[in-house]
Order: structure tokens, then sequence, then C-alpha cells
């Protein structure tokens, strides 16, 4: 017997995770991203992180193809980011300052911390892939992050005196 998926939903809803705008550069020398929170850090030897993308999305195909991506970590007042490649709309990157390292994927300004990924592996994970992540370049800042809890976003005061 399995779990009805709206239970999954709910129980799964009561683990915290930070929140990201996971991008890539296009070969045609466009951009795009979208938000994700189904990352984890997988490895340090080698480094690598896994992001699971859903198998029939647009952004499924646009990492695939260019074969690279950079995981931005957002901080808690970036939620405006995190809605922008959520949701319909554009998934670009036009009008916000952006940088890239090694594989030339946008890395948003301002972030908590960045890594910069070739894909080294796509495995099969249900009605998503699950993309492995080589670490090639990373940057780690300092603030509080964007939390996603309970089917809505969260923070958390990480200086309770103040």
């Amino acid at each position: 017997m399995t779990i009805d998926s709206a239970v999954q939903r709910k129980i799964m809803g009561q683990f915290a995770t930070g929140v990201t705008v996971v991008s890539t550069q296009l070969k045609n020398g466009e951009t795009w991203g979208m938000t994700a929170n189904a990352v984890t850090s997988l490895s340090l030897d080698p480094p690598l992180v896994l992001l699971a993308v859903v198998r029939d999305s647009q952004s499924h195909r646009q990492f695939s193809e260019e074969n690279c991506f950079a995981l931005n970590i957002l901080a808690a007042d970036q939620q405006q980011l995190s809605d922008r490649f959520a949701y319909a709309g554009p998934k670009d990157f036009s009008g916000l300052e952006v940088t890239s390292a090694t594989t030339g994927a946008p890395i948003l300004k301002g972030v908590l911390g960045w890594v910069d990924c070739r894909i080294k592996e796509i495995l099969p994970g249900g009605d998503h892939d699950i993309f492995i992540g080589e670490i090639v370049a990373g940057e780690s800042g300092e603030g509080e992050p964007l939390l996603f809890f309970g089917g809505k976003y969260a923070s958390i005061n990480l200086n309770p005196s103040e």
C-alpha cells in the first residue's frame, strides 16, 4: 500500500527547507532559472550536490541540455527572487545583478551562498530526475536564510536577543 500524495505533501511540508534559485546559461546566450527546495549536499569527496527536477518540466530540458547549473541559496529578504522563478512568467535574469564563475551559469548577487556545478549524472526518481552536480566553484556569504515550511515562506532569527 502506498501513501496518498496529499498526505505525503502535508507530512513533508513539516520539514523546513532552504530556498534556492537554480540557474543555467543556454547555448543561445540566454539564461534560465527555477526556484527549488529539493536540493542537498551529497558528498564532500568528490564535492557533489543533488537537485531534483520534475521530469516533464521546461526546466528539466534546459538543465539537461546545458549540462551545468548554479545553485543560489536565497536570504530571508529574497522572497521576490524565489517568486520570480517559481511562477509563470520570465525565467531569465533580465534586470538582475548577476555574475558567473566556471560554467557560465548565472550567480545572483547578494545570495547567502552559491555553488557552480557540472552535471555528472542524471538518475530517475519517480516523476522527477535527480541531477548530480559536481561543484567546480562556490562562495559562502552571511545572513539569515529564506525557508519554506508548511506550504509557505518562513524565516528564523539567528540573533534572538535582538
